[in-house]
C-alpha cells in the first residue's frame, strides 16, 4: 500500500485498540485542542482498559507476577519525557509527560518513578487485572515461554489543527518479561520520534530491534531528507533485515506520519499482520498495513 494523504487535524496509531484510542483523541483535536493533549487522552483511555493485554491495566506481567509499564511522549519542539518499568501507575502517559513537563529530565524508572508519580498526585493502583492474572497462572502452570505474546504497543502520532505534531507510545512490554526488561517504547529514537517540522514515527514489536537501529528517529530522519512515509520505514526494516542475514523472522513494525499529512504503515513479515487505526474529518478505518516481506 502506498502512502496515504489526510487533511488536518488527524491521529494514527497502532493496532485495532488503537481505534477506541483514536476516538477519545479525536474528541480533543474537534474540539480545538493541541495534538498533545489529544494523545495523552487517546493513550491513557488505552492504559485503563483491560481488555488490552499490552497495555496499562490488562497488560501481562513479567516472570515474577507484577505488571510494570513503559511511556514516552514528544511534542512538536521536541520535548519530550518518559518512564520505564513504571510500577503500580496505571496511566503511564501522564507520568511521562509529568517527566518531561516538571522537571529538566527525559526519563525515570522503576520505583523512583511511582515516587515522582506519587508526588504529583497520581494514585497508587494495583495493575494485575483478573485476566491478567489468570493468564500468569496459566503460564506458570505450563511455562510456555513465549516471546510472541503480549508485547504490541500502542503508538499514536496526531496533528491538530494548527499542525502541531506529537507522539506517545505506551506499553507493559513483552509478556512474562525478565523482571527489570525495559524495551523501545520509552526510549526516545527507538520507539518515537518526533523531527520539529518533519514529522513523527512510532514502533510496535520486538522492541530491541528498534533499539539497535534507533528505528524511529531513523525513519523522521529519511522523511527529512526527502522520503515518503512508507519509502523511509522500508529503508528501516530492510537494514534490520539485513543484520540478520537477509531473513525476516523479526516481529517489527512501524508507523509514519509527516507534517503534510501523509502517513504509511509498514510490517517486516506479512505473519505479523499489523494493523493501524486512522482517523481524519473525513474517514475513521482500520487499515491493514502492508509487509515488505510477503
Amino acid at each position: 500500500m502506498s502512502d496515504e494523504s489526510a487533511k488536518f487535524p488527524l491521529v494514527v496509531s497502532t493496532w485495532s485498540f488503537g481505534m477506541p484510542a483514536n476516538e477519545v483523541a479525536w474528541r480533543v483535536l474537534s474540539a480545538g485542542g493541541p495534538a498533545i493533549d489529544a494523545v495523552e487522552a487517546g493513550v491513557t483511555s488505552c492504559e485503563e482498559d483491560p481488555s488490552v493485554d499490552s497495555v496499562g491495566w490488562g497488560g501481562l506481567p513479567d516472570s515474577s507476577g507484577e505488571v510494570t509499564l513503559d511511556a514516552a511522549i514528544m511534542d512538536h519542539t521536541g520535548r519530550c519525557g518518559a518512564v520505564g518499568c513504571l510500577h503500580r501507575i496505571r496511566d503511564a502517559i501522564k507520568v511521562a509527560r509529568l517527566v518531561m513537563e516538571r522537571t529538566p529530565h527525559i526519563m525515570l524508572v522503576g520505583e523512583n518513578a511511582t515516587t515522582f508519580a506519587l508526588e504529583h498526585g497520581m494514585k497508587q493502583t494495583n495493575l494485575l487485572s483478573p485476566q491478567a492474572a489468570h493468564r500468569y497462572d496459566m503460564w506458570r502452570q505450563h511455562r510456555a515461554e513465549d516471546p510472541e505474546v503480549g508485547h504490541d504497543t500502542l503508538g499514536m502520532i496526531a496533528i491538530d489543527a494548527a499542525g502541531r505534531i506529537c507522539a506517545g507510545t505506551s506499553t507493559s512490554g513483552i509478556a512474562f518479561k525478565h523482571p527489570g526488561r525495559v524495551g523501545d517504547s520509552p526510549i526516545v529514537g527507538a520507539g518515537l520520534y518526533v523531527w520539529p517540522g518533519v514529522g513523527a514515527a512510532v514502533a510496535t514489536g520486538l522492541g530491541e530491534e528498534m533499539m539497535k537501529v534507533c528505528g524511529s528517529y531513523a525513519i523522521c530522519d529519511g522523511m527529512r531528507r526527502g522520503l515518503a512515509p512508507r519509502e523511509a520505514i522500508a529503508e528501516v526494516l530492510k537494514e534490520i533485515r539485513r543484520r540478520h542475514g537477509g531473513k525476516s523472522d523479526r516481529d517489527v513494525s512501524f508507523l509514519a506520519l509527516r507534517l503534510d499529512g501523509i502517513y504509511a504503515g509498514l510490517t517486516l513479515r506479512a505473519a505479523t499482520n499489523f494493523t493501524y487505526a486512522v482517523i481524519t474529518p473525513s474517514q475513521q478505518q482500520l487499515v491493514n498495513a502492508a509487509a515488505l516481506i510477503l
